[in-house]
């Protein structure tokens, strides 16, 4: 396992980042300490969390996981989606921030965040005010570095432009989707990153499973999240994501790669990328992502494997001005 500078904070990760989003949901207690251990094994030291993810019971789980060495790990979490059926158990504001970050520390067990992402944009909270919020918890020292999810480019710009005015911490890390089939950060949000030095760490580099090998045109199982998941057949329902997702296929199998690895090092390899987060329901299902670092990841195959799908259109749709 190789270790990446995280933007510019100065701290050192691990080149594969583990989420925790299937602890305490598709993963009981003891599949996910089964998972923390490989990952550990591995030499992995950047995990990813978040308060929505099974209510808080992922947050819980890996606390207990990491107690003995919190140290030296590097720890993620994020807040913004309803915690409860309280109408103001969300958000962006100042109120849900401060407690919501309270409830994850109790949770992770733990007395500060290395990296707290806001998970969404809200369009009802001035952003002045959500980074209000963030500068105190980090003036508290309950959060150490500051990040923006699913963030677009222009929103982190925003954030960035208001905290470099004011004075106040910055978002040093961001976390976009990507892989093979969803390639939309590569057209503003990754060269923002590469131009203000932002960590990226990246989520889905396997397309929800859809890389995974067991998909393609017309072959959509029953079974998984891709058909039993609304959010996720919408996102990945069109014709030629499946399309490229057998190519794709075709092409791992044509090499002796599990189409898995491969597409964890595709996403990898991106120059903005400082690492993709992998995650799974079980060891089994764990194992291919893990083998990715072996993967030589030549600009050459990189081409190639990019060649299989949609190259998104360049911020300004010149396409006359693209090399």
């Amino acid at each position: 396992m190789q270790y990446k500078w995280l933007g510019k904070t100065g701290v050192q990760v691990s080149q594969l980042c583990f989420g925790t989003m299937s602890f305490g949901g598709d993963a009981d207690e003891a599949e996910s300490a089964k998972m923390y251990k490989a990952c550990r094994d591995a030499g992995i030291n950047f995990f990813d969390c978040a308060n929505g993810y099974s209510k808080g019971k992922a947050e819980t789980i890996l606390g207990k996981l990491m107690a003995s060495e919190r140290d030296e790990l590097v720890i993620t979490s994020k807040c913004f989606v309803p915690m409860g059926t309280d109408i103001n158990a969300r958000g962006g504001n100042r109120r849900h921030i401060a407690q919501a970050v309270e409830d994850s520390l109790k949770r992770l067990g733990t007395d500060r965040l290395d990296v707290l992402f806001m998970h969404r944009w809200d369009a009802h909270t001035p952003l002045e005010e959500t980074l209000r919020a963030l500068e105190n918890l980090v003036s508290q020292g309950k959060v150490v570095y500051l990040g923006a999810s699913n963030y677009s480019a222009w929103q982190v710009a925003k954030g960035l432009g208001i905290s470099e005015r004011m004075g106040w911490p910055r978002f040093d890390v961001i976390q976009p989707m990507y892989s093979l089939v969803k390639r939309q950060a590569e057209a503003e949000i990754f060269p923002l990153a590469q131009e203000e030095n932002l960590g990226v760490i990246t989520y889905s580099p396997v397309g929800g499973g859809l890389l995974s090998g067991k998909y393609g045109p017309g072959q959509r199982p029953e079974q998984g999240r891709l058909m039993s998941n609304q959010e996720y057949t919408k996102r990945y329902g069109e014709d030629w994501v499946f399309d490229t997702a057998g190519n794709f296929s075709a092409f791992a199998k044509a090499r002796g790669v599990h189409p898995v690895s491969l597409a964890v090092a595709w996403a990898a390899a991106h120059p903005a990328v400082t690492c993709p987060i992998i995650g799974a329901r079980s060891i089994e299902q764990l194992m291919p992502s893990l083998q990715s670092p072996d993967i030589e990841m030549t600009p050459a195959l990189h081409a190639e494997i990019a060649a299989l799908s949609r190259t998104p259109p360049p911020a300004t749709d010149r396409l006359e001005e693209q090399g």
